[in-house]
């Protein structure tokens, strides 16, 4: 008890630590809102965009909230020009926008938007109804109708490729997990695609209301995948869903949140030290959160970082940045 009474007090020191901090600073030039740009509802990004966006609001006594979005792409887009604040991307998509291949405005080098830090690892998994008998993915019968989430999403972008790539025939379905994962119930998809954070909302709600698969890649098809993609091996835990019985072989991409780089770098500062201070908050907003750990910076192989966010990780991760990865005002 003693000890926990000591670890409660350290908590609430180091809480009261940062509110001190945000409110000693120089606010003149922060903005009086903030948006984040998440994605669909019934996915992980929209959960966690969220729930930090509101964590930062009331930490930092400032407006702020989550706006649906169509996800990494989009928002790479939108931070880029100042539509929104702050969003959350993936590696892939990422670099993708620097070099001017995001589809939604093709040519266009989305330099703009910054990394701020490390979220988690995005598994890509597959889900069906057990009564498809669809159990593996040689299973997946030519022609099936697969969603693959909103349109431009990183599951829409890289899904289809790497099913192409095993020799899968497919109708192409987008939309939000939410009604995907309806649509799966009511026969109108075969399977769904997702790369979301797991626990996936949506398939836990599934899981609940019907009997679903959730199936792995074989050790070939991962490797294949791996060679093929920017992505790593990954293993879905067991305890993950009460559907596995053991862990689920997967590959996986990392997410990082984002912020429009001529953001004040005081802002971005204490934005990052409200998320990154203390992580059992984050892991409370959703448990894909474990992965959201200062030592996790160096997972940025894509993004400038905002200064704000550099000096953050370099003063309290001991993070080694080169000064050429940080972004600088023109």
């Amino acid at each position: 008890m003693h000890i926990s009474k000591i670890a409660a007090l350290a908590a609430t020191t180091a809480l009261t630590a940062t509110v001190a901090m945000a409110q000693d600073v120089d606010r003149s030039d922060w903005p009086a809102s903030f948006t984040v740009g998440t994605a669909s509802q019934g996915g992980t990004f929209f959960v966690y965009g969220s729930g930090w966006a509101n964590l930062v609001a009331d930490e930092l006594g400032l407006s702020g909230g989550a706006e649906v979005t169509g996800g990494p792409m989009q928002n790479m887009a939108l931070v880029h020009t100042g539509e929104a604040q702050f969003g959350l991307t993936t590696m892939g998509p990422a670099a993708e926008s620097y070099a001017g291949t995001n589809p939604i405005a093709p040519g266009l080098q989305m330099t703009n938007a910054c990394a701020m830090f490390p979220m988690y690892q995005t598994p890509f998994s597959v889900t069906a109804l057990s009564s498809s008998g669809i159990e593996t993915i040689a299973d997946i019968p030519a022609g099936a109708r697969i969603g693959f989430g909103p349109a431009g999403s990183t599951s829409d972008t890289y899904f289809p490729l790497m099913l192409e790539s095993l020799g899968v025939e497919f109708e192409r379905r987008n939309g939000g997990w939410d009604d995907l994962g309806g649509q799966l119930q009511d026969g109108l998809l075969d399977v769904i695609a997702f790369a979301a954070g797991v626990p996936i909302p949506a398939v836990s709600q599934l899981e609940v209301q019907t009997d679903i698969n959730i199936i792995e890649f074989t050790e070939e098809e991962q490797a294949q995948i791996i060679e093929a993609f920017p992505v790593s091996g990954f293993e879905i835990d067991a305890d993950t869903y009460t559907t596995l019985e053991a862990p689920a072989r997967s590959v996986a991409m990392w997410n990082f949140a984002i912020a429009n780089c001529d953001l004040p770098e005081s802002f971005v500062y204490a934005v990052t030290d409200v998320i990154m201070s203390d992580n059992e908050r984050m892991v409370n907003i959703h448990a894909s959160a474990r992965e959201t750990l200062p030592e996790h910076w160096d997972k940025n192989t894509a993004l400038m970082w905002h200064p704000g966010a550099a000096r953050w990780f370099v003063e309290n991760a001991g993070a080694d940045i080169p000064a050429d990865r940080i972004h600088a005002a023109n």
